[in-house]
């Protein structure tokens, strides 16, 4: 038996229960022959706790002490940990990040992990011990500052532990039995999937999907290591997220492969906002000029959008989405350097949502398309800005309308289960 990286959630540890819930999984792996890496987040709502705390005493708290203040939660799980599965008569050792072998690069709140050197990790487990990691941090290589990874920094820091130890699987545990065919909050007959592959991962998670977060599937697809997506709080069988179907075993059939559906699944994201910009002169280098501006200011863009400049003026609207979080500072970026863009003014709408249809059979199914406009049509949900790749289909509407469009979307494509409803034991489906 190999070795196996196991990550858990918040809410999987959000009390001393979850803890010895969770300690108790952790020893069944490693009594049925496993080496166990355990990766863990914070209790709970601790982190946003604790940035609440920091915003009450600083409003722009400086980064490299937010990142010491946030780092303590996931010591606090690591710890409490260790504890519960050495009172089930197992040796355990607990790890921060720094200690653990993350090295990031020093962006403070969301640093990048560089490499992995996880010799004391190792040792520790040739020594007979359980490996208790706290997920969400690394050290800086340059300046040896504590780091924090960002939102699903845990997943990050599992797969990438997984990647550097060679194991087996990264099993990612949350409250939920897997990845669904839409948000189990809004679709209450959505399906789980049994497999899905790293591409349509990856395009569910950039869609809005929270199970799993794009840096992590980014990076187990990077060095091919497979994710089970399962719940803590159930002995369910999860889904798969690999390169290749996986082939499991049936009383009736034996060896069965599972395969790929045409539609994968409906993400929506409801945490972007969308600027326009307004009266763009229609010649080159003027688009480049503007997304010069947001790349200068660190900010990430979704779906972009130019309209057909008017032949009286020759000036166009560009239109792009980014993170609600990112919109003051794309907006003081490009007042400030209005003049060099040569813009007539900015329009800021934080009251959207983002609808995606994700799946690989999409390109050789011409009616695809057609069906998923007809099912927004047939809702009455009214269309902004369209954004399309080989296997997803993405668009604009007003945030009201987004969940009577998923589930209206996911309906048309017949994705919704004729067994159980979707069950989110934790409440959040994270």
């Amino acid at each position: 038996m190999g070795l196996v990286v196991q990550k858990y959630g918040g809410s999987s540890v959000a009390d001393a229960e979850g803890i010895k819930r969770v300690a108790k999984r952790i020893v069944e792996a490693k009594k049925n022959g496993h080496q166990v890496v355990a990766v863990v987040s914070a209790m709970g709502d601790t982190t946003d706790e604790l940035i609440d705390l920091a915003e009450q005493v600083s409003p722009m708290p400086a980064g490299r002490e937010l990142d010491m203040l946030l780092t303590a939660g996931e010591r606090i799980s690591m710890a409490l940990l260790a504890m519960a599965i050495k009172n089930l008569g197992h040796s355990a050792q607990s790890f921060t990040g720094s200690q653990a072998g993350v090295i990031t690069d020093s962006v403070h709140n969301k640093a990048r992990i560089i490499d992995v050197t996880p010799g004391r990790i190792r040792d520790s487990l040739d020594e007979g011990n359980i490996a208790i990691v706290a997920g969400f941090q690394g050290v800086s290589q340059d300046s040896k500052d504590i780091t924090t990874l960002g939102r699903g920094g845990s997943d990050t820091t599992a797969v990438a532990l997984a990647a550097a130890l060679d194991a087996e699987v990264c099993e990612i545990y949350t409250d939920v039995d897997g990845v669904f065919t839409a948000d189990p909050r809004v679709v209450k007959k959505a399906k789980k999937i049994d497999w899905i592959s790293f591409e349509d991962m990856l395009e569910l998670a950039s869609s809005g999907s929270k199970v799993l977060l794009h840096r992590c599937v980014e990076y187990a697809r990077r060095y091919n290591i497979p994710i089970h997506v399962r719940s803590s709080f159930s002995g369910l069988q999860g889904t798969w997220v690999s390169s290749e179907p996986l082939v499991r075993k049936t009383q009736q059939q034996g060896d069965k492969q599972v395969e790929q559906a045409i539609i994968s699944g409906v993400a929506h994201d409801t945490s972007e906002a969308k600027v326009t910009v307004v009266g763009v002169p229609d010649k080159p280098g003027e688009a480049a000029a503007i997304f010069r501006t947001i790349s200068d200011a660190e900010i990430n863009i979704d779906m972009i959008v130019q309209n057909v400049s008017a032949a009286s003026t020759g000036l166009t609207d560009i239109s792009f989405t980014l993170p609600k979080a990112e919109g003051r500072k794309a907006i003081d970026a490009l007042e400030k350097n209005k003049s060099g863009i040569g813009f007539d003014s900015l329009r800021y709408d934080d009251q959207i949502g983002k609808i995606s249809l994700v799946g690989a059979g999409m390109k050789t199914n011409p009616g695809v398309t057609a069906d998923f406009f007809t099912a927004l049509s047939d809702a009455g949900v009214n269309i902004e800005l369209i954004s399309t790749s080989e296997i997803r289909i993405s668009v604009v509407t007003r945030a009201d309308d987004v969940n009577e469009a998923v589930r209206a979307v996911h309906t048309a494509f017949g994705l919704d289960s004729d067994s159980d409803e979707a069950v989110v034991y934790g409440g959040t489906g994270r």
